[in-house]
């Protein structure tokens, strides 16, 4: 019914009768809203509006059932009261016809993710062909050749084996797909479906489908799929020891650990970023004292502490050779905990100066993170223990509280025999922390593989106890392979000793100035504009390098291949980007031209290249929901690559700008084909954002 007609039927004698009207009519305009299958965030609409809407269906249910109680006493209202009360519903009704109208608009910003809209149309189609069948087989995926359609739906198979075996029933899958097919709901996505080989649903988008979605990304950017209700996720990454250097073991986890970041972010979570430094333990008493030895009047004079890896090294020789020293270091560390003043403030001599050393690294690779150290649990880990005990999960062996964890042969020892307490406590208090004090929803530790058995008994430790339930709440270990050398053995300098960082860095910057020199761009670019590609190129070429490779296996780290500018690399890819925008700026079309063009032109997809370029733009929200699914990031540098080359594909064979031949004068510009450019650029500028890469206007 049109919303103006709502009105008159609340006319009706009858207040009952009227206002469950209104009630049916409401819920089913509800109903509509979530049947919308606009730009793949359906879930996230739903429970993100669903609230308001369902409180005032609620509202008007209890309405109906205190006129009914009326009716049951006897009693009827005034005349004037019931009046009262349909202006009232009449206000309601266009409220939440405005909301509903903003929720519309809000959703065509978003990027559709077609693959989700798919699986929602066949999901569809299968539960009307076999409405009977539980958890039946959804698989849509994009098609490998044009020949066969622009996505596939594989279902047909799984179905077949399904009615199999549950139900002895032997149906071809060609069967099967062809139910499937005639039950396809009406939708503005499919232009037509095949039916292929055993029983290949081949899917052909509509063209106009997609161009629509072309222009609303130009106009509107890159906006990801709603998430519903804003969930918060901690990520625990980078995590260096103070008073050692960062080596080029921290590189995976701070560069893997930032760009995850990013991406939830993007995605619209709530993210915590924590930087689980190893800032407490046994080892701050041999620093203290030997602090106290080389530099005895630390506490009025700030110590110069220049190396502090020599400064470790050192007083860690001392420690081991030294009795009476180590006799002092241990005292030390038992005023330290009781938070003696004085011992304090070497601690935090100590760590200031290793904080300062992290922090230059942090700048140069564009981290952004929060300190919350080891230190930061000690208090809780008393707590930790003691929770343990009364829960009756405590066995004490030789000395040390241990607590065996279901699954796991070797337990957690969460207080030594000296009552001192251990990386497993600390671990313990940080998981609580994070689940009952932060809330998070999502937890993810970016931690090497060698900790994997170790984080799987401390997060089975927690369900254990009762901190949090893994069907509510995902806790993960987002675990990495090593770096290595190019004799394929860990990454070390020739003598043997571990690679520091900020040397790494630093050999990539000159490495990327000598690879930009050699392409003479130090003629063509003003210092600023050379000193901005050195710091792309370098730091976008290290990090590149570590992301497109599948995080839990080892890599070989070599900056010859890192800095070609041929193949999957950041060189290649940061050269293309460059390229796509100077192409409308040699057009002489501004940006204020191709946001007007946006709005006013048809993007005409009718050549192969033009259609398979636009296809490929699209498909960044599913890869992007792939990562978010699977925390595996080098899915989005191999999309970065693949739309580079199928852009370049499309520039081969399609005029962009059309100019004589003699003259060298601009004749036309097929505007249509240039908004393709920019929105290429556009998705490649947000994947480069995501994995923490800047790109340069000019290289």
């Amino acid at each position: 019914m049109p919303w103006s007609l709502w009105g008159a039927r609340l006319q009706e004698n009858n207040p009952i009768k009227s206002k469950q009207c209104v009630l049916s009519q409401l819920s089913r305009a509800w109903q509509s809203r979530s049947r919308d299958k606009t730009a793949g965030g359906k879930e996230g609409r739903e429970r993100r509006c669903s609230a308001p809407f369902e409180n005032e269906i609620k509202l008007l249910t209890a309405e109906i059932e205190r006129l009914k109680n009326f009716g049951c006493l006897g009693v009827s209202p005034s005349l004037e009261g019931l009046r009262d009360e349909n202006a009232k519903l009449k206000y309601r009704l266009n409220f939440l016809k405005k909301s509903l109208q903003e929720e519309r608009n809000k959703s065509t910003k978003s990027m559709v993710n077609i693959n989700s809209c798919l699986q929602e149309i066949f999901g569809a189609a299968i539960q009307a062909a076999y409405p009977d069948l539980e958890n039946p087989p959804l698989v849509v995926t994009p098609s490998q050749q044009p020949k066969f359609g622009d996505y596939q739906c594989n279902s047909a198979m799984g179905i077949s084996q399904i009615l199999l075996k549950t139900r002895e029933q032997k149906v071809i899958p060609r069967e099967i797909a062809e139910k499937i097919a005639k039950n396809i709901p009406a939708n503005e996505c499919i232009e037509k479906v095949e039916i292929a080989g055993p029983g290949f649903i081949n899917v052909h988008l509509r063209k106009d489908f997609v161009s629509k979605q072309l222009s609303s990304l130009l106009i509107n950017g890159v906006q990801p799929p709603a998430i519903g209700k804003r969930k918060k996720v901690v990520v625990d990454f980078s995590s260096p020891n103070i008073a050692k250097e960062m080596h080029v073991g921290h590189l995976r986890s701070t560069i893997i650990g930032e760009s995850m970041c990013r991406l939830f972010e993007f995605a619209g979570y709530d993210v915590l970023r924590l930087n689980h430094l190893g800032d407490w333990g046994t080892q701050f008493g041999m620093l203290i004292a030997h602090l106290q030895d080389k530099f005895p009047d630390y506490l009025t004079v700030s110590p110069p502490i220049g190396d502090l890896q020599a400064f470790y090294k050192e007083s860690k020789r001392r420690f081991d050779t030294e009795e009476e020293f180590k006799k002092r270091a241990y005292q030390c560390v038992v005023l330290l905990q009781s938070k003696n003043p004085d011992f304090i403030k070497a601690w935090n001599l100590i760590c200031d100066v290793s904080r300062r050393e992290f922090q230059k690294i942090y700048n140069c690779l564009d981290i952004t993170i929060i300190e919350r150290g080891e230190s930061f649990y000690h208090e809780m880990m008393k707590d930790i223990v003691k929770e343990f005990e009364d829960k009756g999960f405590v066995q004490v062996d030789d000395g040390r509280k241990v607590v065996f964890v279901p699954g796991f042969p070797v337990p957690l020892t969460i207080m030594k025999s000296d009552g001192g307490y251990t990386y497993d406590t600390s671990d313990l208090a940080a998981l609580k922390h994070r689940l009952c004090e932060e809330k998070g929803d999502i937890l993810i530790y970016v931690v090497d593989s060698g900790q994997s058995v170790h984080f799987q008994t401390v997060f089975a430790a927690g369900q254990m106890i009762g901190w949090y339930d893994p069907k509510v709440t995902r806790v993960a270990h987002a675990a990495f392979g090593v770096v290595l050398g190019e004799d394929k053995k860990k990454f070390k300098t020739r003598s043997g000793d571990t690679v520091r960082l900020i040397d790494l860095l630093e050999e990539g910057l000159k490495r990327a100035m000598d690879k930009l020199k050699d392409k003479e761009r130090d003629k063509v670019l003003t210092p600023e504009e050379l000193k901005a590609a050195q710091t792309s190129v370098a730091f976008g070429c290290i990090k590149y390098a570590d992301l497109s490779h599948n995080r839990l296996n080892d890599y070989v780290f070599s900056f010859d291949k890192m800095l070609d500018d041929r193949g999957n690399t950041a060189a290649y890819l940061l050269y293309a980007f460059t390229r796509i925008r100077a192409i409308a700026r040699l057009a002489n079309i501004d940006e204020q031209m191709l946001r007007k063009a946006a709005r006013e032109e048809v993007l005409v997809l009718d050549h192969e290249k033009e259609w398979k370029l636009g296809k490929c733009i699209l498909r960044f929200p599913e890869i992007l929901q792939k990562i978010l699914e699977d925390l595996l990031l080098h899915t989005l540098c191999d999309y970065l690559y693949e739309l580079a080359t199928t852009f370049t594909e499309f520039y081969d064979s399609c005029y962009c700008v059309e100019k004589d031949r003699h003259t060298g004068q601009i004749v036309k510009v097929n505007m249509w084909r240039l908004l393709l450019c920019e929105a290429t650029a556009t998705v490649m500028a947000k994947g480069f954002d995501i994995l923490g890469i800047k790109p340069v206007e000019r290289m």
